[in-house]
């Protein structure tokens, strides 16, 4: 349902119930889009008919949705879910740049995050 929003922008029922694609009820649209509003991820505008829109980037999922992973497959810890990932998967010369890239910035930061540590 997010990602119709995602896609679509400001939707009424109707527009949504269409947006997805599937054979689908109004009032079933309707209960689910209420649903997320009630859980903050998406807004209901006042007018008639009221339009939906999503309350939360699809980036704003997404890191939560890795956070968790991050959490619950390696108990917080990045390097073994990087490890199974590098294994796993063929990378790119540009993905490898990125992620070297990626490290040298983490280096930095935790360099700078001991030096703040140590001062008296």
């Amino acid at each position: 349902m997010l990602q119709m929003l995602w896609r679509a922008g400001g939707v009424t029922i109707l527009e949504a119930q269409k947006a997805l694609g599937l054979p689908i009820g109004y009032t079933t649209v309707q209960t689910r889009l209420n649903r997320l509003v009630k859980k903050g991820v998406a807004t209901r505008t006042a007018d008639r008919p009221a339009k939906y829109s999503a309350a939360i980037s699809a980036a704003d999922v997404g890191q939560g949705d890795l956070d968790l992973l991050v959490e619950r497959v390696s108990q917080g810890r990045v390097a073994p879910l990087v490890a199974h990932l590098l294994q796993r998967h063929a990378l790119s010369t540009d993905e490898i740049r990125e992620l070297k890239a990626l490290v040298a910035e983490a280096e930095r930061k935790s360099q700078r995050q001991g030096k703040e540590r140590s001062k008296p």
